[in-house]
C-alpha cells in the first residue's frame, strides 16, 4: 500500500487508537493487579525449609508464652505470610518479619496493610542467617531443628531475658523453659540466661568485712557449683538462673546449726546485686566477678 500525505494521519491515527486500547488506565490497573496476584502453596520450596503456615491458634498461644506487651519488640524468623508479626502488631506491639522469599515479603505488606497495621509491621527480604536480629527482645521462628542449633550461638549472646519462642521444634540440650501444645503442635519457650560461670566474691550490707566465695558451673539455663565462706566451705542449693534474674540457697557451717540465706539478685555483666534473707532480717548484697585466669 502506497502511503499518500493525505493516509498518513488515518494510519496514525489508527496506531494510536489502538494502542489506546491496550494502555487504558483500566487496563494497566488489572495489569498491575494480576501482576501483584501471590498465592503461596502449602509446602512450596523455599531457601532452607518448605512453607507450612502456623496455625493461628498456635501463633496467639507463642505470643502468649512469651508474655509480650506493646514494650517488646518482636522480629520472626521466616516470617512467610506474615501472619505472627500482624498477629503481634495487633496486639499493639512493634514487630519485624525477616523473609527470604520477595514474593512472601509483597504479600505480608499487603495483608498487614489490609489489617490496618502497616505502620507497627514491617517486613524485609533477608537471609537470616546474615541480618541483624539482636534488637528484638521477642523472638519468634518455625525452623528445622538443624537451623536452631545453626542459630542457637547468635541467640545466646542475646541480651538476657529475651523470649525466643518455636513452633515444633526445640534446642537440642538447650532444654526449654516452658513447653505448651495447641491442637496437637508444640511451643517451646527459651529465656536467654546470663552468662554466670566463674568466681564471685561477695559480701553482705553490714556484715562485715568476710571473706565469701562463690564458684559457678553453667550449661544454658542450668547453673550448679559451690560456697566457701570465711574458708569453710558451704552448701550451695536451689540455683535458679532465668534471664538476667538469679536466686539460691546458702547454708553457712557452723559448730551448731547451719545458717540458712536465701539469695535474689539481677545480673549485669561482671556484677551481681540483690538482697538476701537471713535469720536476722534482710540486707543487701553485691557480688564481683573474678578475671578469669590466662
Amino acid at each position: 500500500m502506497q502511503l499518500t500525505r493525505r493516509s498518513a494521519p488515518v494510519i496514525a491515527g489508527i496506531v494510536f487508537f489502538a494502542a489506546a486500547s491496550v494502555f487504558t488506565p483500566g487496563a494497566l490497573h488489572a495489569q498491575s493487579a494480576a501482576q501483584q496476584e501471590y498465592t503461596p502453596t502449602v509446602g512450596q520450596e523455599g531457601k532452607d525449609v518448605i512453607w507450612v503456615p502456623t496455625p493461628q491458634a498456635l501463633v496467639e498461644r507463642m505470643l502468649d508464652m512469651a508474655k509480650v506487651t506493646p514494650q517488646d519488640y518482636v522480629i520472626d524468623l521466616g516470617s512467610g505470610d506474615g501472619r505472627t508479626v500482624i498477629t503481634a502488631a495487633k496486639r499493639g506491639v512493634r514487630a519485624l518479619g525477616i523473609e527470604y522469599n520477595p514474593d512472601m515479603v509483597e504479600l505480608s505488606k499487603r495483608n498487614a496493610e489490609k489489617a490496618g497495621i502497616s505502620g507497627r509491621a514491617q517486613f524485609v527480604q533477608g537471609d537470616i542467617f546474615e541480618t541483624d536480629f539482636s534488637q528484638a527482645t521477642v523472638l519468634t521462628l518455625y525452623l528445622l531443628p538443624s537451623l536452631n542449633l545453626k542459630l542457637r550461638p547468635t541467640i545466646l549472646k542475646m541480651k538476657p531475658g529475651t523470649r525466643v519462642v518455636s513452633h515444633a521444634f526445640s534446642m537440642d540440650d538447650w532444654q526449654a523453659d516452658q513447653t505448651e501444645s495447641v491442637e496437637g503442635r508444640t511451643a517451646y519457650l527459651w529465656i536467654v540466661p546470663a552468662p554466670v560461670e566463674g568466681a564471685w566474691r561477695w559480701n553482705i550490707s553490714g556484715s562485715g568485712p568476710r571473706d565469701y566465695e562463690m564458684v559457678l558451673r553453667q550449661h544454658h539455663q542450668q547453673v550448679e557449683g559451690l560456697v566457701r565462706l570465711n574458708g569453710k566451705t558451704g552448701q550451695l542449693r536451689n540455683v535458679t538462673l532465668r534471664g538476667d534474674a538469679i536466686s539460691f540457697t546458702v547454708f553457712e557451717p557452723t559448730s551448731s546449726n547451719p545458717i540458712r540465706r536465701d539469695f535474689t539478685g539481677r545480673v549485669s555483666g561482671d556484677t551481681i546485686e540483690g538482697t538476701v534473707k537471713h535469720p536476722g532480717g534482710e540486707a543487701k548484697w553485691t557480688a564481683t566477678r573474678a578475671a578469669a585466669a590466662n
